[in-house]
């Protein structure tokens, strides 16, 4: 039976082809039509008024884009083989961010399943796609889809996508969906002629904010929760990555984020199935990964920009924009021992103090990164670090993120060191006025940078998009294999050693030479000696013990005394202490 909702219609009628019927008002501002069930394959519109026609809010497959019909489909359908399947627990994993367009040639849900032998030979647990809801266009990052329950028609089907859900539980790799519950794009947003979806009280920087706290928000809410459980339910996700959660105003007693988390959970316990939430938050609040029952929103996980920041700057020695706060040894050494190195600290960049300590927390709570879609996308021209420092660094800061205590994250190609870019695209073209608004809101965004508009690429050209494809010719070249060779060592040896997983914080300390520009870093019996600088140093063991080296990323091999590592320059040398005993707790 074909239902929606529209509290503020005065009629509404199902609209098939050239046939309408007239639905019923129900209650809570609810439509139904009993005299036309809805039929897999049968495409619809709502008219609304006597009026408009427009697809529906909950439409679970456009395959004709933002302004065609919906289609209607029956999940059970398709038949799954990953009935005993679990991922692995986030202290466990190491993700993998993807852009379904540009993680192949071809750029859809089928074509990603040939690549998943490479990640699983990584050693990926999880791979994380970017946004797949309904956007405008052939080409985007997804952040401005508008019909959040069907999946993007340029990357393939819905049975499609669950196609390759499928293959990757078979090759033991979960999967994470990035959802976006801040806002909705500007484009084929057909929402605000349904209900009152968005708050007049409320914007954001994308314009009105969601209304999850004012009159109505309790079905809006039920829209996005009912969302969130389609993915994990229907589509056998294990898990979704929320974009920017510090952009959902909600005043509530119970926030929707909260609301979210339990739902999340109740449906975990139903289906047996280790299910996550993952946040994306600029601030530095740690009641965003505290449980709900404690007082905090409930989520598994969040991102940690500051870990970023911290590695970035010193990698390639940028301060501008909000690298402006960072950039010094002492600020990556803080980031090394707890997630927010803006914990209740002044920030020059916002002018005032920012961020609060996530006492007691486990760092498996924290996601790390040197690279993801933002931190390049919203680069002037995409840079990948492979081009802003050297082959050495590069790995250095692959080490300083993959045993780390934190649970790190790789986004695509960054294992070969790609040349490819990843710059910001969208397929507005269609759509003159607003094309040209973005482009000119992306150089006002990132004036701070000093990057001028005539450096930024056009984001509406198809070229920005096309050289944003990964090539995989790159994988078989001799030049790309160190880099490769050296990922898999470091998954590997995260993945043989405990202490690399434990997540404790207060196993860790580190301290650093800034004179002499080298970290050191200590997690139980493990060292870490990590030099940036252009000459070899000498840097002591923190405590005594007999020491091998597991790992170093340096020809020839460093030279150990029973005392100290000299270390050359721009290496990393990773060492185990045999005579360590693990305190009481």
């Amino acid at each position: 039976m074909a239902r929606v909702w529209a509290p503020n219609a005065e009629t509404v009628e199902l609209v098939i082809g050239e046939k309408t019927w007239p639905m019923q008002r129900t209650t809570e501002g609810w439509w139904r039509s009993p005299d036309r069930p809805l039929q897999p394959g049968d495409d619809y519109k709502f008219r609304l008024n006597g009026e408009a026609t427009y697809p529906d809010p909950r439409s679970p497959w456009q395959p004709f884009g933002v302004n065609g019909p919906s289609r209607h489909l029956d999940h059970s359908d398709f038949v799954w083989h990953d009935e005993h399947w679990q991922a692995r627990p986030l202290s466990a994993a190491v993700i993998y961010e993807i852009h379904i367009g540009t993680f192949t040639p071809e750029g859809t849900f089928l074509s990603a399943i040939a690549r998943l032998d490479h990640l699983k030979d990584l050693g990926i647990s999880h791979i994380e796609i970017m946004p797949v809801a309904e956007f405008l266009g052939d080409f985007g990052w997804g952040y401005d889809g508008v019909f959040p329950f069907a999946p993007q028609h340029s990357y393939g089907t819905p049975n499609d996508l669950k196609t390759l859900v499928n293959a990757c539980h078979q090759k033991g790799i979960g999967v994470l969906l990035d959802v976006v519950y801040n806002h909705l794009g500007p484009s084929g947003n057909c929402l605000a002629n349904y209900g009152p979806y968005f708050s007049k009280r409320h914007t954001t920087g994308w314009g009105d904010a969601i209304n999850f706290d004012g009159p109505y928000s309790d079905e809006v809410r039920r829209y996005f929760c009912d969302n969130a459980l389609t993915w994990l339910r229907d589509y056998h996700f294990d898990g979704l990555r929320l974009d920017a959660v510090h952009a959902i105003v909600d005043t509530s007693a119970v926030p929707f984020l909260e609301q979210l988390a339990t739902e999340v959970d109740a449906l975990k316990a139903h289906l047996g199935r280790h299910l996550v939430l993952i946040a994306e938050s600029d601030l530095n609040d740690p009641r965003v990964v505290r449980h709900w029952e404690l007082g905090g929103y409930g989520f598994d996980a969040q991102w940690s920009d500051d870990i970023h920041h911290s590695v970035h700057s010193v990698l390639t020695g940028e301060r501008e924009g909000y690298y402006s706060d960072f950039g010094s040894l002492d600020d990556l050494v803080v980031a090394m021992t707890r997630p927010f190195v803006y914990a209740g600290r002044h920030s020059t960049y916002r002018l005032r103090t920012h961020g609060r300590q996530p006492l007691g927390m486990s760092a498996s709570k924290f996601i790390a990164f040197s690279q993801n879609h933002d931190q390049l996308g919203n680069r002037a021209c995409g840079d990948r670090l492979s081009t802003l420092t050297s082959k050495d660094l590069v790995k250095v800061g692959a080490a300083l993120i993959l045993l780390s205590p934190y649970v790190p994250m790789l986004f695509q190609g960054e294992e070969w060191g790609t040349q490819s870019p990843f710059q910001y695209f969208v397929d507005f073209q269609t759509e003159p006025d607003l094309a040209k608004a973005v482009a000119e809101g992306r150089q006002k965004e990132f004036a701070s940078f000093g990057w001028k508009p005539d450096e930024m690429p056009d984001p509406n050209s198809i070229e920005t998009f096309q050289r944003s494809k990964l090539d995989w010719s790159e994988v078989s070249q001799e030049c790309y294999q160190e880099i490769l060779d050296w990922y898999k060592a470091l998954i590997r040896l995260r993945s043989q050693v405990s202490a690399f997983t434990d997540g404790r914080l207060d196993m860790v300390c580190a301290d650093a030479d800034v004179a002499e520009s080298w970290i050191r870093i200590q997690r139980g019996p493990i060292l870490m000696a990590c030099n940036f600088s252009d000459k070899q140093r000498t840097i002591s063991f923190m405590e005594q013990g007999r020491h091998h080296t597991m790992l170093i990323a340096s020809k020839p091999p460093v030279e150990t005394s029973a005392v100290a590592v000299t270390v050359l320059p721009e290496a990393v040398a990773v060492f185990y202490n045999n005579d360590w005993n693990q305190p009481s707790v």
